[in-house]
């Protein structure tokens, strides 16, 4: 299996890099643009300038022997009837490549009165920035995250056992052209060598989704109406619904009065008949 090519970025679990330190020369320098990109060092209005694709680039360029598979997460805010025309166009992009490589994983929307969707993709890393522009065209980027996983355990664990499955094929094949073995030892040898192409198999697909993943990166966009509207929503339909509100309320207390008014009966009648008795108690006492 050929190398994967490398990436570099923070990890969930540490700043931890193999064989290497990482904040110095070019790794420093790779640490900055990442985190001008995290910070939102973007044109105001989540536009994108024209050259933040090849500074995306740079920032992803991994030093050999790092395998990480990167994730971006945005959060972009536009105006309600904005949303779906913009999944539309995110969806058409992903699918044309038009700006590289790229796949729809996941796509999901939500109507009503507070419109949103999102849109899963894996695509070329240098594709990354240019969807995010035209996430945020006419909006806003309002949050930003990006993290890595390492694979180069895994990575290291899928060669080695890519190795060990080969070597027994290799040393089995060798057993099964002997021509003093036993039919019962030949049958075992067969039934083996089965197994271990099946085994293979499976290798292989593992290795080919590790490459994947850190060839590619996955991007969720979601878009979402901004707070601003959301509020201004909300006002409007306070007022709006202000009747239907008032109308519950006085049917509650007609409903509760209803219901407390035999009670109030029933224990005033009650109360009326104990004081009675309690008073003719006293007068014959007296």
């Amino acid at each position: 299996m050929g190398s994967p090519p490398a990436r570099a970025t923070p990890e969930k679990d540490g700043m931890r890099l193999h064989g290497r330190g990482f904040l110095t020369g070019h790794n420093a320098r790779l640490l900055a643009l990442l985190a001008c990109t995290l910070a939102g060092c973007a044109a105001p209005g989540g536009h994108e300038a024209a050259s933040g694709a090849g500074a995306a680039a740079d920032a992803v360029a991994a030093p050999e022997g790092t395998y990480l598979a990167y994730e971006h997460d945005v959060r972009v805010q536009l105006p309600g009837a904005d949303i779906t025309p913009r999944l539309q166009a995110l969806a058409q992009a992903c699918q044309q490549a038009r700006f590289g490589d790229c796949a729809v994983l996941q796509m999901g929307q939500e109507g009503g009165q507070y419109p949103s969707a999102s849109i899963r993709m894996r695509l070329a890393p240098a594709a990354v920035e240019p969807v995010v522009a035209l996430a945020g065209e006419k909006g806003r980027v309002a949050a930003r995250s990006t993290q890595a996983e390492d694979l180069a355990q895994q990575v290291n664990d899928t060669r080695l056992a890519q190795q060990r499955l080969k070597n027994e094929h290799a040393t089995l094949m060798g057993y099964q052209q002997r021509r003093d073995l036993a039919v019962a030892d030949l049958l075992s040898i067969s039934q083996r060598l089965a197994e271990l192409e099946a085994q293979m198999q499976q290798a292989e697909q593992q290795a080919a989704q590790q490459r994947r993943r850190i060839d590619t990166q996955l991007l969720t966009v979601q878009l979402q109406t901004p707070a601003g509207e959301d509020r201004r929503s909300e006002i409007g339909d306070a007022l709006r619904e202000s009747g239907a509100v008032f109308a519950a309320s006085v049917a509650f207390v007609i409903r509760a009065v209803a219901a407390l008014v035999p009670v109030l009966v029933v224990g005033g009648l009650a109360g009326w008949i104990g004081l009675r008795l309690w008073r003719r108690r006293r007068r014959q006492r007296s």
